[in-house]
């Protein structure tokens, strides 16, 4: 027989109410520990249109600020064509983000147009194909203008980057003197500010090439190096490194770019993979990787190593040693995580624009 409630029913006084709160909070506060506060500040700095994981990642930015987990605060380009700019303002676009500030180098480095770029200057019946109104390299401000406006602009120690280029406008932005937009010099701001840097560069375990395992000397790297051994020695928060291994061994299924981005005639992601690399080609998600755990570290998609220290040689080789008291540490990957990660990003990369 069921006993009524109302007889287990008591009188509580208002100190063992008090106290009932202090420990439902407590308990709420313990379970939430390990998420980060949703609408992450991200910034992406990017050398894109050297490859196509680039555009990719952009695009899983953009969906992931539509699901309510980020908030694309600026991107900063590290390869030196502008139509580098044009293409990511005509994405951002796209995605009915138009108005996000966009910085650029002026380093040399890598500054052909590329394989698909020439889509931001692409017109049908006379009119863009994708619109966007950042036609004019000479208005286009510099990357670390950019990067101390949006640094200073964000509340302490609530930014995280997403470096999936070269290291040239991090290590540029650490140089940079005070100015009208802040009185911290760069280093200081980076560390009032920034939460997180993610990075894709480097390599941190052994590549098969031509029958045998050997270091690699990875492009992120190499086309910069001394401003990743700048970044490396004195970038003064925790870094997470995404190695070449990791979005190697995650390839991006080629049936995606010919079946899930048809929802609309032309999708600049779609049409960017396949002028770079068509399908069949399965195409690494190194940048995407990068981006991914900037905005959900507390997920699973990634093991962590140990804490250490990452430094380049002058050859561009970069190595890791173990410290208990180094910021840095690089993404692992096992066999049930890459399933589950490279389902994230074809999702999150397909996803339609929320306009």
């Amino acid at each position: 027989m069921a006993v009524p409630a109302e007889r287990f029913a008591f009188p509580l006084s208002d100190t063992v109410r008090s106290v009932l709160c202090l420990v439902l909070v407590s308990i709420c506060s313990t379970l939430n520990a390990g998420e980060p506060t949703r609408l992450v500040p991200l910034i992406f700095d990017t050398d894109i249109g050297n490859d196509v994981d680039d555009v990719l990642a952009l695009g899983m930015i953009h969906s992931l600020e539509a699901r309510g987990d980020c908030k694309l605060v600026a991107v900063t380009i590290t390869k030196d064509n502008p139509l580098a700019a044009s293409f990511t303002d005509a994405v951002n676009t796209f995605y009915g983000k138009g108005e996000i500030p966009i910085g650029i180098c002026r380093s040399g480095v890598t500054p052909a147009t590329g394989k698909f770029l020439g889509l931001a200057t692409k017109k049908d019946n006379g009119q863009l194909r994708y619109p966007h109104d950042l036609k004019d390299a000479k208005s286009i401000p510099d990357a670390v203008t950019v990067l101390r406006r949006a640094l200073a602009d964000a509340k302490d120690g609530s930014v995280v980057i997403a470096q999936v280029g070269f290291s040239t406008n991090l290590a540029n932005l650490l140089k940079s003197p005070g100015d009208k937009i802040s009185s911290l010099a760069g280093k200081e701001l980076v560390e009032k500010k920034v939460k997180l840097l993610s990075i894709m560069a480097g390599a941190f375990t052994k590549i098969p090439s031509k029958g045998k395992m050997v270091d690699h000397r990875e492009y992120n790297i190499v086309k910069d190096i001394p401003s990743a051994k700048t970044l490396a020695a004195e970038w003064p928060t925790p870094v997470v490194w995404s190695g070449f291994e990791i979005g190697l061994s995650a390839a991006y299924p080629h049936e995606s770019i010919e079946e899930d981005y048809n929802y609309t005639l032309h999708h600049p992601l779609a049409e960017a993979y396949i002028l770079y690399n068509p399908p069949p080609h399965d195409r690494p998600t190194w940048d995407l990787t990068s981006v991914l755990y900037a905005v959900f570290p507390h997920r699973g998609y990634f093991d962590l190593s140990d804490s250490g220290d990452v430094s380049v040689k002058d050859n561009g080789l970069t190595t890791f040693k173990k410290s208990d008291q180094g910021r840095h540490r690089y993404l692992k990957l096992n066999d049930l995580q890459r399933k589950r990660l490279v389902e994230a990003l074809v999702q999150l990369s397909s996803q339609p624009p929320a306009n």
